[in-house]
């Protein structure tokens, strides 16, 4: 029996080297790092897809509070938009654009959506804005 766990004990069992997973680990770590700048924008370009859908929102709810008061209202809670709490208000805040009425009139309205996040780094944040004829465009490229 102890020839048994002497012989188990001795026997090599095959194995990568820690110097080996060192050197993969390096290897993944360049291939990341090239490979970032190429993904950028299109982590951008996916953030932006909030400030679009936010945008909408408001627009439609535009819409509904001037079918009721035949006007605009530049007050967000008035036509029940609520802001959900920003990243940088602290850990349990999620979106990334600050949404705003900037002009409402009796005929027409203007809505922005500007990031509080500065996505690649590189000092710009991106503008996006709607009109009430759903005009919807991209004002700063972030």
């Amino acid at each position: 029996m102890l020839a048994i766990k002497l012989s188990l004990r001795s026997k090599k069992i095959p194995a990568y080297t820690l110097t080996e997973i060192l050197v993969v680990l390096v290897i993944i770590g360049i291939l990341v790092l090239l490979a970032l700048p190429n993904l950028m924008p299109l982590i951008t370009k996916a953030k932006s897809t909030e400030a679009k859908m936010q945008l909408e929102h408001v627009h439609q709810l535009e819409k509904g509070y001037y079918y009721e008061h035949s006007k605009y209202s530049n007050n967000l809670p008035e036509i029940g938009f609520s802001q959900e709490k920003l990243t940088t208000d602290g850990a349990d805040g999620k979106a990334n654009y600050r949404v705003e009425v900037i002009t409402a009139t009796s005929t027409n309205f203007l809505a922005r959506a500007t990031a509080v996040v500065d996505f690649d780094g590189d000092g710009t944040f991106n503008v996006w804005e709607i009109d009430q004829e759903k005009n919807l465009k991209e004002v700063t490229q972030d």
